[in-house]
């Protein structure tokens, strides 16, 4: 028998309850949006009178000066996490650039985005809490959102994230540590796949069919009769 321990990768999505109060992240995302500009334009102008990169850290250094001046102390609201991985993709992203660029391979480097286009910010272990049963706390308010399954493993980042329609998502993503047990039994099973019956084993453990439109067939319903009455009232109206 041999044991292995393996490190699991998972992504939880959740969607946030429409609220006033998602103005709030709404706000936040469009400042972290502000602050990807200003470290764009910052890069841009590096790049322009040195011909490299701008260093990491001292973007990093250059951002924590700024947020203490009364102009950009809006900056705070996103947290110093947040802020800290909006430079972390930039910096990766400018790495690809200049390395695609030496190997003589086109493309582009980073460049500015449209504020109500841009998309999300991420926290990661500061700047929110999980609350009991469907609820989360990010920048000390309060949200819920359509909890569908629990959360499995240690949280690594949380993204908050937005659509085109002004829908928020949360999205979690975790590391489980899994014991994969390989036992060698040395037997063997076949299997034949039938109609009534899923699968048939040849140890006599069959597998029944998993039966999801059966399972799902009173929502189905539910959402046809909605459809038909909807088009229903259409007509009418027309």
């Amino acid at each position: 028998m041999i044991k292995r321990q393996v490190i699991v990768v998972k992504t939880y999505c959740f969607k946030l309850y429409k609220a006033k109060r998602n103005r709030k992240l709404h706000k936040v995302i469009n400042i972290a949006g502000i602050i990807y500009n200003h470290c764009i334009a910052l890069h841009k102008r590096y790049y322009r009178l040195f011909k490299k990169s701008l260093n990491i850290y001292k973007l990093q250094k250059h951002l924590t000066k700024l947020k203490k001046i009364g102009k950009f102390s809006y900056f705070k609201e996103v947290g110093s996490q947040a802020i800290q991985d909006i430079t972390q993709r930039i910096d990766r992203a400018c790495k690809l650039f200049f390395r695609n660029l030496k190997h003589k391979i086109r493309t582009a480097p980073p460049s500015f985005k449209k504020i109500r286009k841009y998309k999300s910010f991420t926290l990661k272990q500061a700047g929110w809490k999980l609350l009991k049963d469907n609820a989360i706390e990010i920048n000390k308010q309060k949200y819920k959102y359509f909890k569908s399954r629990d959360i499995e493993g240690i949280v690594k980042t949380i993204t908050i994230k937005r659509d085109t329609l002004g829908d928020i998502y949360l999205y979690f993503v975790c590391e489980t540590n899994e014991n994969k047990v390989l036992a060698r039994t040395g037997k063997s099973v076949g299997y034949d796949f039938g109609l009534k019956q899923f699968l048939t084993a040849s140890d006599n453990k069959d597998i029944k069919a998993p039966l999801f439109f059966k399972q799902n067939a009173n929502d189905i319903k539910k959402l046809i009769e909605f459809y038909l009455e909807k088009r229903r009232l259409l007509i009418i109206v027309d």
